[in-house]
């Protein structure tokens, strides 16, 4: 096996007394190891699945996170599958389909686009934090230079949250290139086509790769561009140990492999700014006449300016003013109108009519809420029932008051395109949200009510005629660090979706005018609303300030484990406290064994980006060789930190 048991490849070995699949990751003439070796049972595969390129992108990850290599090559390389290595990946990427010469013109609407382009395609470094335009179509601009760079023989790659965004960047790339010649790759594909579509780009066939976070480590050779979309969503995250962000994965890769990278979006996290105010990124924002074409006309009208009726029952239903006549003239243009509500349900929290007490449940006093029965269009709703034990109140009594009325505090996506119903009785009403996400509807007038993040496109590429974004409260009130970063990005979602101002494009918000969020929303000045995000952080130093680690776990884990870890100079250890509410262990913790889960926070100024990472993984390492089985999870930089 002299010739094929090369570093790279799998194999079996006995581990345990038992045969195992692993990865030979070096050969050396001598052994460290001064016990009895075993010989290598069978060389499983020759494809080399752990490239060099790909082990030392991970090593750092792990040295970054405090992880364990192991779990990092779980995530990234696809369990093998036989009749896969059997597919024929001789044929040249040229062979595969034919791939047409891109325009590129879409890129002369930013500020240096062209020049930058032009950087990358000729085999220079660029890297840039791109704020992509309002109504623009981000995605035909990243195929067209996606596929100008596969024509010349180099790889690219890119990273998107979720299916949707993979569908339409797909069907961008095939204006361009045929379709064999991009490949996508995503954990919800079956075993067979991820291990092919993986040994595609490690074999060379894939030039192109594209898909979700797992995408960011496809081995793709001579890389030239990785691009990430959305750095904020939390799809991006791996919900495996140690909790890998995709951003960090292609980061790292371009600094290793010298290729050039894009961190596009409609909006701009923290960590996208600190990297731009280090310099190790660029700004690439549009030009202040394409801005003016493109964006709608942004009308705040306060918490308190869309005006339906609360009361669960009976009552008119009314439609404020700016309201209405934004969704009244998009609808006379034959134009659908989008309306984002960050709740799903009916009405999910109720409250006394009288005295506006909260309304609990009597038997377990959980909070009563009102969910939908059937289609949302008929109108019907079922009795108050307790969200925490499903109990039915039929006869609810005030315990405050004794009045029997009920009305709700706030609203949810279906009870919401009930009220509009009977505004616009002769408009068709669309609900998308929750278990029911619509990727697309047609270009025709409707009232569409929808979740953040299921906003359906409209068939054709066309644009909503207005959108109300409204219950913006539900969104910028949660205890959360990134709560106005969401809610920003959120926003600039739904309004890229609007036609322009120019064609009487508007976008009302349920906010007021004086609230700064709202300020940085109708300038569409996403780069100062982040490096005010950014200030912020750094006065009370949070992430990405400071680098953070959350470490969870029992109580006496976390006794046991800070003893043990050595940790870098002007650490500030916060904690412990209890968990966050909304916060929960994997698998299945055992609270009368353990206690309640506590939660430590580890802070130390920016530096070394692994000095955090490997202390950790040091003292976790010593942790498992004392088979300590108390539970203890550690995640470095994490994305909420409560």
């Amino acid at each position: 096996m002299a010739e094929t048991a090369q570093p790279g490849v799998r194999v079996r070995i006995r581990f345990s007394g038992r045969l195992v699949d692993a990865i030979v990751l070096e050969r050396a003439a001598d052994a460290e190891f001064s016990g009895k070796l075993r010989y290598i049972e069978r060389v499983i595969s020759p494809f080399q699945v752990y490239p060099e390129r790909l082990a030392a992108v991970i090593e750092s990850l792990a040295q970054r996170y405090g992880g364990v290599r192991s779990d990092i090559i779980r995530s990234a390389i696809p369990p093998r599958h036989a009749k896969a290595e059997e597919a024929d990946f001789d044929t040249p990427w040229e062979e595969l389909g034919n791939s047409e010469e891109p325009d590129l013109s879409a890129w002369s609407a930013y500020e240096h686009g062209e020049s930058f382009v032009d950087t990358i395609i000729g085999g220079d470094i660029a890297r840039a934090a791109w704020q992509i335009a309002p109504g623009d179509d981000w995605a035909g601009a990243l195929a067209a230079l996606g596929g100008k760079i596969a024509r010349e023989g180099c790889g690219v790659i890119m990273v998107v949250p979720d299916q949707r965004d993979v569908d339409v960047l797909e069907a961008a790339f095939r204006k361009v290139v045929g379709a064999k010649q991009v490949v996508v790759l995503n954990n919800s594909q079956g075993p067979q086509a991820r291990y092919r579509r993986y040994l595609a780009a490690l074999e060379g066939q894939a030039r192109i790769v594209i898909g979700t976070r797992s995408a960011a480590f496809a081995p793709v050779q001579n890389l030239q561009l990785a691009v990430i979309y959305n750095d904020g969503d939390d799809n991006l995250v791996d919900n495996l140990k140690p909790y890998v962000h995709a951003r960090e994965v292609l980061t790292t890769r371009v600094a290793q492999e010298s290729a050039s990278l894009i961190i596009a979006g409609h909006s701009r996290t923290a960590e996208t700014q600190l990297l731009v105010e280090s310099g190790w990124v660029h700004d690439l924002l549009p030009t202040e006449g394409a801005l003016k074409n493109r964006r709608p006309t942004i009308t705040p009208i306060g918490t308190y300016g869309f005006n339906i009726s609360r009361e669960t029952q009976g009552g008119t239903t009314s439609l404020s003013g700016p309201a209405f006549q934004a969704v009244k003239r998009a609808l006379d243009e034959e134009l659908p109108v989008l309306v984002q509500m960050p709740r799903k349900g009916y009405a999910p929290i109720l409250a006394c009519g009288k005295c506006r007490s909260p309304a609990r449940c009597r038997h377990c006093n959980g909070p009563i809420g009102l969910p939908a029965v059937g289609d949302s269009s008929s109108g019907e709703a079922a009795i108050p029932t307790c969200r925490w034990c499903g109990r039915v109140d039929s006869r609810f009594r005030c315990t405050q008051c004794g009045s029997p009325r009920l009305r709700a505090i706030t609203l949810g996506s279906e009870k919401t395109a009930e009220e509009l119903g009977r505004v616009f009785p002769r408009t068709r009403v669309i609900v998308s949200g929750g278990n029911k996400v619509l990727d697309s509807i047609p270009d025709a007038p409707a009232v569409v009510i929808a979740t953040p993040g299921a906003e359906p496109l409209i068939d054709g590429g066309g644009h909503y005629g207005a959108a109300l974004l409204l219950e913006t409260g539900a969104l910028l009130n949660r205890q959360d660090l990134r709560a106005n970063e969401d809610t920003l990005a959120k926003w600039a979602q739904a309004a890229t979706m609007v036609i322009p101002a120019a064609k009487g494009g508007e976008v009302v918000v349920a906010a007021e005018e004086q609230l700064p969020l709202m300020s940085y929303f109708q300038q569409w000045d996403m780069v100062g609303a982040a490096a005010a995000e950014l200030a912020a952080r750094r006065e009370v130093r949070f992430p990405p300030a400071v680098h953070m680690a959350a470490i969870d776990g029992a109580d006496a884990a976390l006794d046991s484990f800070l003893e043990l870890v050595e940790l870098p100079e002007h650490v500030d250890i916060l904690g412990p406290v209890d968990l966050p509410n909304n916060v929960n262990l994997p698998g299945e913790y055992d609270t009368d064994r353990f206690g309640p889960p506590q939660r430590v926070l580890v802070r130390i100024p920016l530096g070394p980006r692994a000095e955090l990472g490997s202390a950790l993984r040091a003292a976790n390492a010593v942790r498992s060789a004392r088979k300590d089985e108390l539970p203890l999870r550690i995640q470095v930089d994490p994305i909420r930190i409560g």
